[in-house]
């Protein structure tokens, strides 16, 4: 399918690898014009868990390409952790990385948006945001709040041509799982661990990143018009929905 996203300008946070870097490919594949971020590379190396960085880059984006059309926040990470050990210093760290970043890309990216009167908001949370995870509670707080912020931005914005949605991966086999040091091994042995998590879902595996990379795009383009305010499940049956 044609996505319709030639001359596009697309700005994907946290994109130098995995689901993010899955993403980009993706959509430069489809014509659209990309611009990645990462700590240590990207089209546009930031630390977006600072304040003021997420505006610097959209801003760079702005000015060098003299527009923003979509805005995927994908930037985000996580470490196996227990609820009663973390700290103040924990759950701030979590908030400036997995939710701020993202408040603050969309803050910057909105006037133009709404000056031009269109754009599209795709929000990657998390599985963990429907059901937390018990070994990740700060993200899952984070990315529960996300989902909250993407209905608030789609519900208030609608009516200046912008749509933002959610996507809600599990578990999925990039380096943040299958890395070492990653949540696999932090959890006890790496294969056994993987296996379990695997298991755990309907489909019986992992997400491969360009299997969310493809929900993403779908978000991302003109194919989805009528999509706004949702959060789409990508986790191979694992959230049940409730009726």
């Amino acid at each position: 399918m044609d996505l319709d996203l030639r001359d596009c300008v697309c700005l994907v946070t946290g994109s130098t690898s995995g689901i993010g870097l899955a993403t980009a490919k993706l959509l430069r594949a489809e014509g659209a014009t990309v611009v990645t971020t990462g700590r240590s590379g990207g089209d546009v190396q930031a630390d977006l868990s600072r304040a003021g960085e997420p505006e610097r880059v959209v801003h760079a984006v702005v000015e060098r390409h003299g527009r923003l059309d979509v805005l995927v926040n994908n930037v985000g990470h996580t470490d196996i952790r227990k609820l009663d050990t973390l700290t103040d210093a924990d759950w701030q760290a979590s908030f400036e990385l997995n939710l701020m970043s993202a408040i603050r890309a969309t803050q910057a990216a909105l006037p133009g948006m709404r000056a031009r009167g269109a754009g599209t908001i795709v929000n990657v949370s998390s599985t963990a945001a429907k059901r937390p995870s018990t070994g990740m509670p700060d993200y899952s707080v984070m990315k529960a709040a996300m989902l909250s912020y993407s209905r608030l931005v789609a519900d208030l914005y609608a009516k200046d041509g912008i749509r933002c949605n959610a996507v809600t991966p599990g578990p999925t086999a990039t380096s943040a799982w299958l890395g070492s040091g990653g949540l696999a091994e932090q959890q006890g042995d790496r294969d056994e661990v993987l296996a379990k998590v695997g298991a755990g879902r309907p489909l019986g595996r992992l997400a491969e990143p360009e299997e969310i990379a493809a929900v993403i795009a779908f978000l991302c383009s003109p194919r989805s018009s009528y999509v706004t305010g949702a959060a789409w499940s990508a986790d191979g049956g694992t959230v049940p929905i409730i009726i």
